[in-house]
């Protein structure tokens, strides 16, 4: 997602703090420029945004981020969204070494909704998560913050036992001075180190990495607490006194208009207190969930469906025959549509990616109190900064009335981020007719599956010629689907001369060394709604640029790994993924009869995955059993937390790989739950070992990168094994 939103710019001016009717989210991106990526430190919190988080006992808050109490508590306040990726622990983490903090008295909390304190320095003037940019926007960020407020303690200790600051030492909350044998915690110097000046950025030393006391090690207990014995606060579980639920009927199939409403049965209905016509559908306002689903369930709706009655079959046969034709230049090196035509021997393949749904385990939901000049809201707000604008936009108010309490997400995937705040803005559309009353908007799994967004379907064509050598000579892709930017308010900065970044990246930043190479897009347009999802384009990408060089390899009667290696000049990192892999994987030694290796790598939001995937075939099904996973993500700051996160996306990936797809019939999504959108089952999921290559260089993402690779990897497998090129997903084989 990082693609999209860093075209957000530096300026938040004035003008968006006054609500008009006239202004559109699109005037509202267009009133910012380009960011520079300042640090938000050295601020003592103002008062609205102190008021939105709990200060009792607090007596030293050096700067936005950190706050220690009197009774030695150390709280950090976390600007990315928690969805079980890991970023409470990791932001933590960064501000708690630079502290020198004891782990055990570190707490966390969800910072408030304020871009000009927690914007995402990689986003510009907006504060969100995505594009596994948390710990890359924040590294250095909360290493000054954190070096910041153990300055300041240090100094109040230097006056309070006057002796040079230089001799004093802090560990574990403890700030010591040996020689005089004086030590005090963090909570008895509070009120004194408050009374500091806060240091300039470049006044304060960070550590060297060999200084790190939290940062790189093994074993560092979570701090999104809670999850393990349903103590953690999801946005299903935010009870508010006389809050009502609201369920919303929405269009059949996509495109359809409402012709006509009779509620009357449904408001005859147990508990059922209003029904409201809002633009996304019909809203039931009952006392209970299950109140306003069977009053929902009684409304008699009449829709007009004429305006897209197409099936997956028709979308298919329309992008295939626009990928045999030449498209809009994505990346153009050389002439490889003219040594295509005169090569002697031209490699093809066409491959199929279907929708895919996000498919979090907790669906869409958001609890709404709407009042007259302000409106406060709980729930798992990945994109706060645009859902305050759109729902001040909605109620007439300002956005900075608009106060967002975060809560943990069941997941997102890309779902929660989105240009419209969809389910966000039907909640507080709702509440401004039940003005004074919490209105908790629940979508259900068959709510998400058939009304929500997707991941587009893509079909890409590759052709390539090889030499006399067995190199590529020349290759040419092209990429047929949707942009996921059109018709936003991203749409003016990400969409260059017609090119949306996220339908080709993976491809038109391929690493390989070809001499003539095209990548083409042609953009489809479509009502069916589309959204980034876990990794964007590379999910498409990696897999058919992977699986390709496989099979050139293949043609070249070359080495997989050795062929990959001999193209990669120049990318260093990425051949020490690749290396790292395939030894660890064992790839030059033989595996048991029946089963088969297949590599892959790939390059996304600056981290680099290989995979190595061995696989088998039981009862005419794909069985992965083991995934060598190396990754090069910078500066490890929470090993851990980067291993789960690869077999997290890895299983991820693997859902797409061997089960989910998205089809459609007369315009409409046949899938509905997890019986018949399936995703892989804890028995399907194979041994995984991460290896994380040692580095200096700046942390970047580990939520989304370790997906992309495990698809290609598993199908080339199954090549090695069966000598099927598959090159559809869900990889199906061909029955004999």
């Amino acid at each position: 997602m990082q693609t999209f939103i860093h075209a957000f710019q530096a300026k938040r001016n004035a003008d968006l703090a006054t609500p008009s009717s006239g202004t559109s989210r699109r005037s509202f991106i267009k009133l910012m420029t380009t960011a520079g990526a300042g640090l938000t430190l050295g601020v003592h919190l103002p008062a609205f945004a102190a008021s939105a988080t709990d200060t009792t006992g607090a007596k030293f808050e050096p700067n936005a981020f950190i706050r220690i109490s009197e009774d030695n508590t150390v709280t950090i306040l976390i600007k990315h969204l928690e969805m079980g990726q890991g970023v409470t622990t990791g932001l933590a983490t960064i501000a708690a070494d630079e502290l020198d903090a004891d782990w055990a008295l570190v707490s966390t909390e969800a910072a408030p909704a304020n871009a000009n304190l927690y914007n995402n320095l990689l986003f510009g003037p907006v504060q969100g998560t995505g594009g596994s940019t948390a710990i890359a926007n924040s590294f250095m960020q909360l290493r000054v913050a954190g070096a910041k407020a153990r300055t300041m303690l240090v100094s109040a200790a230097a006056k309070l036992w006057k002796v040079p600051a230089s001799d004093i030492s802090v560990s574990k909350n403890v700030v010591s001075h040996q020689a005089s044998g004086k030590s005090s915690s963090f909570g008895e110097l509070a009120e004194l180190a408050a009374m500091e000046a806060v240091p300039a950025d470049d006044a304060v030393t960070l550590k060297k990495p060999d200084q790190f006391s939290l940062i790189g090690k093994t074993g560092t207990t979570r701090k999104d607490h809670g999850k393990s014995n349903g103590t953690a606060t999801f946005t299903q579980d935010v009870q508010i006194e006389g809050m009502l639920t609201a369920v919303v009927a929405h269009p059949p199939s996509f495109g359809a208009k409402l012709i006509s409403v009779d509620a009357t049965d449904a408001k005859k209905s147990p508990g059922v207190v209003d029904v409201v016509q809002i633009p996304t559908g019909v809203a039931v306002v009952a006392k209970d969930f299950w109140s306003a689903k069977v009053g929902r369930d009684k409304l008699k709706l009449e829709w007009d469906r004429s305006a897209f009655t197409k099936s997956t079959d028709d979308l298919i046969k329309e992008y295939k025959t626009l990928a045999d034709q030449k498209g809009l230049p994505a990346r153009v090196e050389g002439d490889a549509s003219g040594k295509l035509a005169t090569a002697d021997k031209v490699l093809e393949a066409t491959y199929y990616f279907p929708f895919l749904a996000h498919a979090a385990m907790e669906p869409m939901n958001c609890v709404v109190l709407a009042e007259d000049d302000k409106c406060e809201m709980w729930y798992g707000a990945q994109l706060p900064t645009i859902d305050q604008f759109v729902a001040a936009s909605i109620l007439n108010i300002k956005p900075e009335n608009i106060a967002i309490n975060t809560v943990f997400a069941g997941g997102s995937f890309g779902r929660r981020a989105n240009p419209q705040s969809d389910y966000v803005a039907e909640t507080v559309m709702i509440a401004n007719t039940q003005r004074g009353v919490p209105i908790k908007l629940v979508w259900t799994r068959e709510d998400d599956m058939h009304a929500g967004y997707y991941r587009p379907m893509y079909v890409q064509k590759i052709r390539a010629s090889l030499d006399d050598q067995g190199n590529v000579d020349a290759w040419e892709q092209r990429v047929v689907g949707q942009s996921i930017a059109a018709g936003t308010s991203f749409e003016d900065f990400m969409v260059k001369d017609g090119i949306d970044n996220s339908s080709v990246e993976g491809s038109s930043t391929l690493p390989y060394r070809i001499p003539h190479f095209a990548v083409e897009l042609h953009t489809t347009k479509s009502p069916v709604p589309v959204l980034w999802w876990r990794s964007v384009g590379h999910t498409h990408n990696a897999f058919s640029t992977e699986t390709f060089i496989d099979q050139l390899a293949h043609a070249a009667g070359k080495d997989p790994v050795a062929y990959r290696l001999n193209m990669l000049e120049g990318h260093p990192r990425l051949k020490g993924v690749l290396k790292l892999a395939a030894e660890k994987a064992g790839w030059d030694k033989p595996l048991p009869e029946g089963s088969a290796r297949g590599i892959a790598l790939h390059e996304s939001f600056r981290t680099f995955v290989a995979q190595v995937a061995e696989v088998s075939v039981k009862n005419g099904e794909i069985v992965v059993e083991r995934v060598v996973c190396a990754v090069d993500c910078g500066v490890a700051i929470n090993p851990s937390n980067i291993e789960a996160q690869m077999q997290g996306g890895i299983g991820f990936g693997l859902s797409q790989t061997l089960e989910s797809e998205i089809t459609l019939k007369d315009g409409a999504v046949v899938q509905s739950n997890f019986h018949d959108y399936k995703v892989l089952r804890f028995a399907q999921m194979p041994t995984i070992d991460v290896h994380i290559v040692p580095s200096a260089e700046p942390p970047t993402g580990v939520g989304e990168p370790g997906t992309p690779p495990i698809a290609p990897a598993v199908a080339n497998a199954v090549f090695a094994l069966t000598g099927q090129r598959l090159t559809d997903l869900p990889l199906r084989l061909a029955k004999s």
